[in-house]
């Protein structure tokens, strides 16, 4: 009984940290560039040899990284990376890299990202358009033309597979094993007039969302009447004959 306890406790906190992981999904559906999460969960097994017990660990939570929907906007400084690639910016945190290649002129000229983050260029430098040059032209290798003078080009790295992604300032990430230039990758590239939309499917985390909520009101109800039998025992041990 009391290992009952513990079982069901185990499963609300896994259940818990899943809704808020799917809550979170849910409120970023439309957010430019972002990347869904999801919670990979292990199970404990207990020391006992008799009964078996298992239970489940908190729980690892991890970014989804498959592409979101490209938009076309035709807005000149609208960029969708093509690929498995990441713009490069710079925030408070350090270089962080994001998929949100909604960008903006400066007031005297920087690149920047709609919240005002720089955005670098392959060796990791801040980038200063004409202000006066009239709209920029960027090529697919990421190359920034005016007037048909090249005025930088805009940074594209990737990040190694195996690396852990942690949540930085725009929907962006920052890896725990750096990420290196994408250098001479013909399937990576930049979409001018595009942009790309959260990667998080809002049926599907909905339906996510409604099955685990019930689960965890199921668990909930089981604790209750394992509550119910405990309180039972004692009141029938206490009695007198």
């Amino acid at each position: 009984m009391i290992n009952s306890t513990y079982l069901g406790i185990s499963a609300q906190l896994a259940l818990q940290r899943r809704l808020d992981t799917i809550a979170n999904n849910v409120a970023n559906a439309t957010t430019a560039g972002f990347r869904a999460e999801q919670v990979r969960f292990t199970t404990a097994k207990s020391d006992e040899a008799s009964p078996e017990a298992g239970f489940s660990a908190i729980g690892e939570s991890y970014l989804v990284r498959t592409a979101g929907e490209l938009v076309r906007t035709d807005n000149p400084l609208d960029i969708a990376v093509d690929g498995d690639a990441w713009l490069a910016i710079s925030t408070s945190q350090g270089t962080a890299y994001s998929r949100d290649g909604r960008l903006q002129m400066g007031p005297t000229g920087e690149l920047l990202t709609l919240t005002g983050h720089p955005v670098l260029d392959a060796g990791g430098a801040g980038m200063r358009l004409d202000p006066t040059g009239g709209p920029p032209s960027i090529a697919s290798d990421g190359t920034i033309t005016q007037g048909g003078r090249n005025v930088g080009t805009i940074g594209l790295f990737t990040i190694p597979p195996s690396a852990r992604l942690e949540r930085a300032a725009d929907a962006s990430v920052i890896p725990s094993i750096p990420a290196q230039p994408a250098v001479d990758q013909p399937n990576v590239g930049v979409r001018q007039g595009f942009m790309e939309r959260s990667n998080v499917n809002p049926i599907v985390e909905m339906s996510r969302l409604i099955f685990d909520q019930r689960m965890f009101e199921a668990v909930s109800a089981a604790l209750g009447e394992t509550e119910q039998l405990k309180s039972d025992s004692i009141r029938a041990l206490g009695s007198p004959s």
